[in-house]
């Protein structure tokens, strides 16, 4: 499965941005999704997960501010972004989990929030 993500950019603070990404290729039996993010000197971290029955998991650091979706049939997945803060900059990856296979990656899009 390949998986593209787009829609990051700079935005200041308290702004809001969507993020989404489109799965393609082997896309059957894909369960899980969601997205990492992976600020400058830090470790990749979880932001959100989504399963396919729709269930949600969130960080602590962005509970109520963002929000993570999916649309089954478009085999896409999204990321509301609101209330941004500057610790939210950061490279934000999303991933898709299918059974037996290996975790798949996104290239990853850049979320910049000046103050």
């Amino acid at each position: 499965v390949q998986l593209q993500a787009y829609g990051g950019g700079l935005v200041q603070a308290g702004g809001s941005l969507r993020l989404s990404c489109a799965a393609s290729g082997s896309i059957a039996n894909i369960n899980a999704m969601g997205w990492y993010r992976q600020a400058p000197g830090k470790q990749r971290e979880l932001v959100a997960t989504i399963t396919f029955s729709g269930s949600t998991n969130y960080a602590d650091s962005v509970a109520g501010r963002f929000t993570v979706s999916r649309d089954n049939a478009k085999n896409t997945v999204h990321l509301q972004m609101n209330s941004l803060k500057p610790e939210d900059t950061a490279v934000y990856y999303c991933y898709a989990d299918r059974p037996w296979r290996n975790r798949a990656w996104g290239q990853g899009t850049l979320v910049t929030v000046s103050s």
